[in-house]
């Protein structure tokens, strides 16, 4: 039985997916991204080792709740670093009807026929995907998570491709995300894309700053605040967006 690592649940998620959703946020992260809220998934091969039947079996405890459109997501860290158990898990939730959401930053994607072929799998059993694109520029993007974006692009390009639908998320960052030149560029990648069924504007909180303090982690990003409503609804005005408080 595939196992993976598992960082925690949340039973009753309303923002990440349609309807009431059963969150799984997976171990591990291959990103750095400076406004991350959760440092404490980033290491690999940590935290909850489970199968699959015991995280379906878990569940589906709640599955009362989640209505016509809910269902389960899964999140992280980052899922793709654990494709092979994400693919086995959303194979036998939707064995029992269960409604997939996958979220992802698309850092692990790689644009390569054996990638390709695995990833594809996945997405035999995902019926949505919410995809971060946290800049539009390769170089920023770089500085802003660690990684370059192109493999990131490729993905969003892939699944356009499948025609397999897709919310578009973007963090609005002040001074970082939140330039016009920026948030243009952003939605001209979604544009090239044929698959969007929404765009959401998340606006940058620092509410993680005390794990980054008790994992002893430097938070570089301290000195900067929130961005003002006016300047989320100019970011949802580029990117014909609707904000995710």
């Amino acid at each position: 039985m595939t196992q993976g690592y598992i960082h925690s649940f949340e039973t009753f998620g309303s923002v990440d997916g349609p309807g009431v959703r059963f969150l799984i946020f997976m171990q591990g992260c291959p990103m750095r991204c400076m406004y991350c809220h959760n440092p404490d998934t980033w290491k690999q091969n940590v935290g909850d080792l489970m199968d699959v039947d015991s995280v379906v079996n878990k569940a589906i405890r709640y599955k009362n709740y989640w209505g016509k459109e809910g269902g389960v997501t899964v999140s992280g860290g980052e899922a793709l670093s654990q494709i092979q158990f994400v693919t086995e898990l959303f194979k036998a939730l939707k064995a029992k009807g269960v409604n997939t959401c996958l979220d992802t930053s698309a850092g692990p994607y790689r644009d390569e026929p054996e990638y390709i072929e695995i990833f594809d799998e996945l997405m035999k059993y995902t019926d949505l995907v919410l995809l971060d694109i946290k800049h539009s520029d390769s170089k920023e993007h770089k500085k802003l998570t660690g990684i370059s974006n192109e493999n990131i692009l490729a993905c969003a390009k892939h699944l356009s491709d499948l025609n397999k639908p897709v919310w578009i998320r973007h963090v609005l960052v002040p001074g970082i995300t939140d330039s016009e030149e920026q948030l243009k560029g952003v939605r001209a990648i979604i544009d090239t894309l044929s698959n969007v069924k929404k765009v959401e504007v998340l606006p940058y909180h620092s509410l993680g700053i005390h794990k980054y303090e008790s994992l002893g982690i430097d938070y570089k990003l301290k000195d900067i605040e929130s961005p003002s409503a006016k300047s989320i609804e100019i970011a949802c005005k580029i990117l014909k967006a609707a904000p995710r408080t």
